[in-house]
This record gives C-alpha cells, sequence and structure tokens, in this order.
C-alpha cells in the first residue's frame, strides 16, 4: 500500500471536514471519494457516449433494421 501526502486547501478542508463528520476517518473519507471520483468519471463517459450514438444516424437504422428482422422471428 502506497502512502500519500497532499497539501489541503480551503475547500479540501470543508470536504474532509463534511466527510469524517461521521466519524469515519480522513484516510477511509479519501479512499471513498477516490472510488466515488472514479465511479463518477465512468458515468459520465457512459453518459456522453450514449448521448453520441443516439446522435448517430447510421448507428440508429441499422439498430431499427436488427429490430425488425427479430420482430419478424419472433414466435406469437
Amino acid at each position: 500500500m502506497a502512502v500519500v501526502n497532499f497539501r489541503t486547501d480551503e475547500p479540501s478542508e470543508r470536504a474532509l471536514a463534511e466527510l469524517t463528520a461521521d466519524g469515519a476517518t480522513v484516510s477511509d473519507a479519501i479512499r471513498q471519494a477516490l472510488v466515488d471520483a472514479v465511479r463518477l468519471r465512468r458515468r459520465e463517459q457512459m453518459r456522453r457516449e450514449s448521448v453520441e450514438a443516439a446522435g448517430d444516424s447510421a448507428d440508429l437504422a441499422e439498430s431499427r433494421q436488427v429490430l425488425a428482422e427479430m420482430d419478424e422471428l419472433r414466435a406469437w
């Protein structure tokens, strides 16, 4: 396990105070904040990709074609 040191500023001090108000240690709060930051970054990336895909007319046309073909194969 690596040990990381960093200099806090006023906003990060306030954030740490809020994250440790429930009794969590500073280390636990920072570890959780890092995990949450990565999760948020991934969600934002997925959101950007989905917006891009939704605007891709060729992809939408192909999706509609596949759905039509699947509908033809459906057993009623």
